[in-house]
């Protein structure tokens, strides 16, 4: 398929600009689309899509346009098409086109989809609104950081069908392998249906039989496949099954396998989607899917990246990611070639100004020791929730003790001194039998050898944050800034059919679409800003 051109020359009389310029508001993404859709996502912007021989494709500015549309406003791929075709707004923003400019299928908007994934810049929309942001000096150098849970597109298994799913999948990919490896399960079962196995469920014996059964099939496909070089379909099927199978189940001293009475790290909970997890937003709030990242801009409400990762990660696991770009810093100006022959020149020229630091703010899920060294390295300003440490029942926390990094010893309210002891990358300053006959015991130790402290890798760091942050200038900063993000995630999240919800399955795919999402996020806080082509570049226009 080649590429198609989008139709630059409007039709004064058929054409939708004239009827919707005077009813559509100049601040709407309709209207930022309409003026600036040529220099957004000019065709040639997806020129690497395409072939340079075949049947020309529907405009990719057009899809783009559409592509942006249908995130910003909630629509699946046949509703969107719909709008396109229905709706004179599409097609005013897709740059004035008549009203009854041909629909396409929505196929179209699948098969963009699959070429940009497949291309070395896939999040490329999303990178056009934060470069053109970025020209207009909408982008300076604080950065707020936040996450927010996305509930994956499948159901969430059970142990005994997440293991039966887990065979299909493996006899499904298995090709001219198939019926050897149907020959050896013993389960009157020919795993072709979906779902639940028959069983009588209230019966405990019954449902154990059946959990072994399972059990039993799966690993004898495993033992037939061990040690052989397969290909990569039925080798990751075998991974998946092994994994179900190690993680769920348990072998008695019996020899016969059961449900085990666990939960394993990582668990995988869907074999449709094996990159779900588990998800706690807060402790009292659990979740099925991903959870994706974002960082913003404060002043200008933009958002500058995004990431997604499994439910189960910890928001400051993703901030580097999110903050790659920034703690690379500028690339250095090459400096101007000069022939033998040429005469340096010997008139003065004033510095550059040092650029202001990176400003990161987050909440206490960004408070961790390794963020704040990798900020402190790059020589940025963490403005960083740091949780101060507790202790049961009103009882001495951590920070009751001094701590002496340079000497390792740590003394009690009780004054009493013991040393520090490496562990791992860590410490641990044991008392043990000193706090048998301690007064204060009681508002003390709770374990029967005596009260410990431990002492991980960046606990210089995380005092000294303990300690800015009691500043009133620090705290005023921190609660002026860091809600704004809160705002930025409702507006990613207020449409039902792909804001929560995610509309794809696979941690890839739910992260282009999230990118997707915030660019048209973007793209309509760039038309209330103002956002018009000046020149060579991009400004916002004067109020």
């Amino acid at each position: 398929m080649t590429l198609g051109a989008t139709p630059r020359q409007t039709d004064l009389f058929r054409g939708t600009a004239e009827f919707c310029a005077p009813r559509v508001r100049p601040d709407s993404i309709y209207a930022l689309l309409h003026r600036e859709c040529l220099g957004l996502f000019p065709d040639a912007l997806f020129a690497d899509l395409f072939a340079d021989v075949g049947r020309r494709s529907v405009p990719p500015l057009i899809v783009a346009v559409v592509m942006v549309l249908q995130r910003l406003e909630g629509c699946s791929d046949r509703e969107a098409v719909e709008r396109f075709t229905y709706d004179a707004r599409w097609k005013y923003a897709a740059g004035g086109l008549p009203f009854d400019h041909p629909g396409f299928a929505h196929t179209v908007l699948v098969d963009m989809r699959a070429r940009l994934a497949r291309s070395e810049r896939p999040n490329r929309i999303f990178e056009v609104t934060l470069a053109v942001a970025k020209q207009a000096g909408l982008v300076g150098v604080r950065r707020v950081l936040d996450s927010t849970p996305l509930y994956d597109a499948v159901a969430t298994m059970d142990t005994v069908t997440l293991v039966r799913s887990a065979i299909r999948g493996l006899l499904g990919v298995a090709d001219e392998r198939e019926d050897a490896l149907r020959a050896l399960l013993a389960r009157d079962d020919d795993y072709r249906s979906a779902g639940k196995p028959a069983c009588e469920w209230d019966d405990p014996v019954a449902r154990a039989a059946l959990v072994d059964a399972l059990a039993r099939d799966g690993y004898a496909l495993l033992a037939a496949l061990d040690g052989e070089r397969l290909e990569v379909p039925l080798a990751e099927a075998a991974a998946l099954l092994a994994t179900v199978l190690g993680q769920d189940l348990d072998e008695g001293t019996d020899g016969r396998f059961a449900i085990a009475r666990r939960v394993a790290p990582d668990r995988v909970i869907s074999t449709v989607d094996p990159e779900t997890r588990h998800g706690h937003k807060t402790s009292v709030h659990g979740f099925d899917g991903y959870k994706g990242h974002l960082a913003i801009d404060p002043d200008a409400e933009l958002i500058t990246a995004t990431t997604v990762s499994a439910g189960n990660t910890g928001d400051a696991a993703a901030a580097p990611e999110l903050l790659a770009a920034e703690l690379a810093g500028p690339a250095p100006e090459p400096e101007p070639a000069i022939s033998p022959s040429t005469t340096k020149p010997t008139t003065t020229v004033e510095p550059a100004p040092e650029p202001e630091p990176l400003t990161v703010y987050g909440d206490a899920a960004y408070g961790a020791g390794a963020l704040l060294a990798t900020l402190e390295a790059a020589g940025a300003t963490a403005m960083c929730k740091v949780q101060p440490p507790v202790a049961p029942d009103g009882r001495f926390a951590k920070d009751a003790f001094t701590i002496d990094l340079a000497a390792r010893t740590v003394s009690c309210p009780a004054e009493r001194v013991a040393s520090l002891r490496t562990v791992g990358r860590g410490a641990i300053a044991s008392f043990g039998p000193v706090c048998a006959g301690c007064p204060l015991a009681t508002r003390c130790a709770i374990a029967a050898g005596g009260r410990t402290i431990s002492v991980g890798p960046h606990e210089a760091l995380l005092v000294r944050a303990r300690a800015i942050q009691r500043d009133p200038a620090w705290r005023a900063d921190y609660r002026a800034t860091r809600p704004k993000v809160e705002r930025k995630i409702g507006h990613l999240m207020r449409r039902r059919h792909g804001g929560r919800r995610a509309r794809v399955r696979g941690r890839a795919r739910v992260g282009a679409d999230f990118a997707l999402l915030a660019a048209a996020v973007n793209l309509a806080r760039l038309a209330v800003l103002g956002l018009v082509r000046s020149g060579g570049g991009w400004a916002v226009r004067a109020t």
